[in-house]
């Protein structure tokens, strides 16, 4: 099985040496200084759960050709950027297109590839890029399913993922789940930027956490009147004792620990272009449904904040 990965970053690197270490045939698409370092040298990831880094000798293309057909394309791009690569997705023969990551659109992007098998998902992996190597967290976890509306690929993405080291959940509603997954998210992206990349600085302010905690129920309450599904199962118990004391001792252990930089506040500081517009996304659910949300407007102007720095 031939596999392509769209995107040379963290997420998309993890991919390839996971699937390459598995025997996959897997080719990378990496351009610039990055994809020749890679070519030259190897790919280097050095995963925080290993003493030693790794290296891969990962094929690397700089361009994806109409002609140039794979079994399937996994593309590892910023929510923001994902419509630079649709042109060139939508021109190649290659039928079978996942998009992991953040993405709360994910019916408009199936939509605009009609005539492709699209699916999606988001891996646990997080950290940061440097000049020769990727520094990083990869639990080795991935979601990944389809829309609620569309045909089971289940035998498909069990097939993709054999022989690999990773734990994989299918979601027949990863539509849902994705937008789930923004809403959790999003309040600890706030406080990212309310504490300059630092969550350190908050881990004992329960105060704050607790805001966080609102703020994510806000965002439930929301999308949950607009007749989402609130995923993985469990979330919908957001309004009961049990699961903010959940969500308490998980936000502190993420401010405490370095998990929270390189799972939140690297990536936030990074990506504030993405997160807007996740943000935003968010914010137009909000008022669509109705909701109150008065902690995570006051939240959010932390991100007005880092647009202003």
């Amino acid at each position: 099985m031939r596999v392509l990965i769209i995107g040379a970053g963290v997420l998309g690197c993890n991919m390839a040496h996971n699937f390459y270490k598995a025997g996959k045939d897997v080719t990378l698409l990496a351009r610039g200084r990055w994809g020749e370092n890679i070519r030259e040298n190897g790919l280097v990831i050095k995963n925080k759960f290993s003493l030693k880094p790794s290296c891969d000798r990962i094929p690397v293309i700089g361009e994806l050709s109409r002609d140039n057909e794979f079994d399937v394309i996994f593309v590892c791009l910023r929510y923001t950027q994902l419509q630079s690569i649709m042109d060139t997705l939508k021109n190649n023969l290659t039928k079978n297109i996942v998009f992991i990551g953040n993405n709360v659109d994910a019916e408009g992007f199936a939509k605009a590839l009609s005539d492709k098998n699209v699916m999606f998902g988001f891996a646990s992996s997080a950290g940061h890029r440097e000049s020769d190597r990727v520094v990083s967290i990869d639990l080795k976890k991935i979601t990944i399913g389809d829309l609620k509306t569309k045909a089971t690929n289940k035998s498909l993405i069990t097939d993709i993922f054999s022989n690999t080291k990773y734990k994989m959940v299918y979601e027949s509603n990863i539509g849902d789940y994705l937008i789930s997954h923004a809403a959790f998210v999003i309040p600890a992206i706030f406080a990212s930027y309310y504490t300059d990349g630092n969550l350190k600085r908050i881990k004992n302010n329960k105060a704050f956490i607790y805001k966080m905690i609102d703020a994510n129920a806000e965002c439930y309450l929301a999308i949950e009147t607009l007749g989402h599904e609130l995923l993985p199962k469990g979330e919908e118990e957001y309004r009961s004792p049990k699961y903010r004391k959940m969500c308490y001792r998980f936000y502190k252990l993420m401010c405490s620990t370095v998990l929270g930089k390189l799972c939140v506040s690297d990536h936030a500081m990074s990506a504030v272009d993405e997160m807007n517009v996740l943000a935003l996304k968010l914010e137009e659910m909000i008022h669509k449904s109705g909701v109150k949300a008065d902690n995570f407007f006051e939240l959010k102007k932390y991100m007005i904040k880092e647009f202003a720095g």
